[in-house]
């Protein structure tokens, strides 16, 4: 008797997250929130590594600590790279955005 190959092994049952993000027209939109809240929080962990307080690090951008919280908060889209890049500077490292 010959063994009939199961539906699971000839096709993916539905289709990848990523797939369901671009028909429902939001894929662009749901990465760049996600790339925000991975700076965010990449930063904080930075910040914290090297015991850098909030207000500490808002003096060494030149700033007010209520941007600093702007920039740490994961949900806050009004970041620019400019201040992406400066924070990145202040702890010591860099803002590194490729194309892909």
């Amino acid at each position: 008797m010959e063994k009939t190959k199961s539906k699971a092994t000839k096709s993916p049952l539905g289709s990848s997250f990523d797939d369901f993000l671009r028909e429902e027209n939001i894929y662009e939109k749901s990465t760049l929130a996600a790339t925000k809240q991975v700076l965010a929080m990449q930063i904080s962990q930075e910040m914290k590594k090297q015991h850098i307080s909030k207000t500490n690090m808002a003096q060494r951008m030149h700033t007010s600590r209520s941007a600093l919280n702007r920039l740490l908060d994961p949900d806050c889209k009004s970041v620019t790279l400019q201040t992406l890049d400066k924070a990145a500077r202040c702890l010591g490292r860099s803002l590194k955005i490729t194309l892909a």
